[in-house]
């Protein structure tokens, strides 16, 4: 797992051999006052998220919360193991916390021809085998606001699944976007998420996070935007829109 400080003092990124989570430090003049980890990795990230909190000079138990923004197991693997070692307490949105919990099994992607051999590469490159589920999860619901980063808000974006969200932070101009928007590894522009449930859908949620006042935007896959990332996601809906009755 490689550690990448975004901003610093405040926001960190986990990058996992597929996929990333980010870690929010709020708190004054050096002292946290509270960690929120924005996904949690694959199974097996648990013990590494814990040992980078620590390298970053926080306590495990300082990590409050585990903020999902979807099911998928390269997000949602690690959230048992992560609230385990910390005490955090486990939030998704109420649309997926029963996948999250192996309450119901989750509805698998519709997958384009083109996305079958990405699909199968990602798939090979998590754990084997089924993994430990949090018995607890708060649901959530498009316009909560967690106590975070001065409020930070919930926004149900479905598309990529039913129940996915964004988190973002108005006051300090973060968003992270889950998979409805990510990277392209071929040139590094922002695009459209993929492996989707429904892209007609997931196209209106990247409209919707377009519209937000973003400096920073922390995709679930694909380096992040630093500065002015409003301008990539307008460019990206723009690119992406789709045909009348499309």
């Amino acid at each position: 797992m490689d550690v990448v400080e975004l901003l610093p003092g405040r926001l960190v990124m986990l990058r996992f051999p597929v996929g990333q989570a980010y870690l929010w430090r709020d708190g004054r003049d050096g002292h946290p006052d509270g960690l929120t980890l924005v996904d949690a990795g694959p199974a097996g990230s648990g013990a590494p998220i814990a040992e980078a909190v620590t390298a970053l000079g926080a306590r495990p138990e300082d990590v409050r919360r585990v903020v999902l923004t979807h099911f998928h197991e390269d997000h949602a693997g690690g959230a048992a193991e992560v609230a385990a070692l910390t005490g955090a307490e486990v939030l998704a949105h109420r649309l997926d916390a029963p996948h999250v919990r192996h309450d119901a099994p989750g509805p698998p992607p519709v997958l384009e021809d083109w996305e079958l051999p990405l699909h199968r590469r990602a798939l090979s490159l998590l754990p084997p085998g089924d993994y430990e589920r949090p018995s607890s999860v708060t649901e959530l619901s498009d316009g909560d606001v967690l106590d975070v980063a001065g409020g930070a808000q919930v926004l149900h974006v479905p598309g990529h699944t039913h129940g996915s969200i964004a988190l973002h932070l108005p006051r300090h101009g973060v968003l992270f976007t889950g998979d409805t928007v990510a990277v392209s590894p071929a040139d590094g522009t922002v695009v459209p998420g993929v492996f989707n449930l429904d892209r007609h859908r997931l196209l209106a949620s990247c409209r919707r996070l377009a519209a937000l006042d973003t400096e920073v935007a922390c995709f679930g896959h694909g380096d992040p935007v630093l500065t002015e990332a409003v301008r990539e996601l307008r460019a990206m809906t723009d690119a992406a829109r789709e045909p009348p009755g499309g």
